[in-house]
C-alpha cells in the first residue's frame, strides 16, 4: 500500500508568518490528488517537504506506513522512493530520450534497464523514440518522457509540479489524459500541484484546496464543485453566484433570485450563503413564472459556450 499521510505540517521562511500551518492531507493508495491553490498558499512548499528538498518545523509525513518526515526522522530524498515530474520536464539535454528514462535505473543490469526503458516509453505513447534527443521532441512529448523517467524506478509516489504550464491549450488536455492513464496503469499514488481549477477537477480523483497554509477542503471533484465548504472555496473552484438566503424546512432557500432547492440543506442553519453556478441559471422572457428582470452588461463568447453577465 502506498498511502500518503501528512499530519500537522508547519513551515516558515524566516521570522514572518508561517507558509504551512498544521496542514493535514491523506491521499489513498493508487489515487491521484491535486493540490490546488492561489500563488503563495503553500502548495509548492508542501511538495518540496514531501520530496525531501525542505525540512518541516513540525508535523509528520508517512508513505506506505513508513515515516519519512517527523521529529526524529528525515529520510534523504533519494531513499524515499518518490518520482518527480518538474515544471517543463527538466530533461537532460545532452543525452538521448532512452538515457533520460533510464537515469534512475543505475542499479539494474543493462538488459533490464533497456527493457524497462522501452516499457515506460510504450506506456507514455513514445515507443521507438529512445534514440531521439530532447530538443527533437515537442513540449508535450518532453513532458511524457519526464513522466516515464519518474515512473521507471517503480516509485511509491509521483509528485507533479505544475507540469503542464508550458504547454499550449491545444496540447494540454491530451497530455493530461496521457499522464492520468499512465499513472493509473502503474497504480502509483500521485500528487499534482496546480493553480488551474479546470486541470485539478478534470484530472484528479481527489482535490485539496489550500488556503493560507492549510487545507480549506479536500473532496472529490464532484463534491468540491457541488458542495463547497464555504463561499471562498465556491468562488475559487469555479464561477459562482453567491446570494444570502433564508433556509426553509423543506430543503429550499429564499433568495433574491427566488426559491431554490438546496443540494445539501444545513441541518440547523436558518440563514446562510447560497451558491449558484452559472450553468444552473438560464435566460428567459419576463413573462416566465419566477423570472427576475435584469440587464445584460457583458457577454464573453468561448466557442463551446458563452458567459453572460447580468445585473
Amino acid at each position: 500500500m502506498n498511502e500518503l499521510r501528512v499530519e500537522g505540517l508547519t513551515k516558515s521562511y524566516g521570522p514572518g508568518e508561517p507558509v504551512l500551518r498544521g496542514l493535514d492531507l491523506t491521499v489513498p493508495s493508487g489515487s491521484l490528488a491535486a493540490v490546488l491553490g492561489p500563488s503563495g498558499c503553500g502548495k509548492t512548499t508542501l511538495l518540496r517537504i514531501i520530496a525531501g528538498f525542505l525540512r518541516a518545523e513540525s508535523g509528520t509525513v508517512s508513505l506506505g506506513g513508513r515515516t519519512i518526515v517527523g521529529p526524529d526522522a528525515h529520510v534523504p530524498p533519494e531513499r524515499r522512493r518518490i518520482g518527480i515530474v518538474p515544471q517543463e520536464g527538466a530533461l537532460f539535454p545532452h543525452v538521448s530520450v532512452a538515457r533520460n528514462v533510464a537515469f534512475g535505473l543505475k542499479g539494474a543490469d543493462r538488459g533490464a534497464r533497456r527493457e524497462r526503458t522501452e516499457e515506460m516509453l510504450g506506456l507514455v505513447g513514445l515507443a521507438g523514440y529512445g534514440d531521439r534527443m530532447p530538443h527533437e521532441l515537442s513540449g508535450g512529448q518532453q513532458q511524457r518522457v519526464a513522466l516515464a523517467r519518474a515512473l521507471a524506478p517503480s516509485p511509491q509516489l509521483v509528485l507533479l509540479d505544475e507540469p503542464f504550464n508550458a504547454l499550449d491549450s491545444a496540447l494540454r488536455a491530451g497530455v493530461r489524459a496521457d499522464v492520468r492513464s499512465a499513472l493509473r496503469s502503474t497504480g502509483a499514488t500521485a500528487v499534482l500541484v496546480t493553480h488551474d481549477q479546470q486541470e485539478a477537477l478534470s484530472t484528479a480523483d481527489l482535490v485539496a484546496v489550500v488556503r493560507d497554509g492549510g487545507v480549506a477542503q479536500c473532496a472529490t471533484p464532484q463534491d468540491l464543485y457541488g458542495r463547497p465548504a464555504d463561499p471562498w472555496v465556491a468562488g475559487f473552484v469555479g464561477d459562482a453566484v453567491l446570494l444570502p438566503g433564508t433556509v426553509g424546512a423543506d430543503g429550499t432557500a429564499r433568495t433574491a433570485l427566488g426559491t431554490v432547492s438546496l443540494s445539501a440543506p444545513p441541518p440547523d442553519a436558518r440563514t446562510g450563503t447560497v451558491v449558484l453556478r452559472p450553468e444552473q441559471l438560464r435566460l428567459t422572457t419576463p413573462e416566465t413564472e419566477g423570472a427576475v428582470r435584469g440587464t445584460v452588461t457583458d457577454l464573453c463568447y468561448f466557442g463551446h459556450d458563452a458567459m453572460v453577465t447580468v445585473t
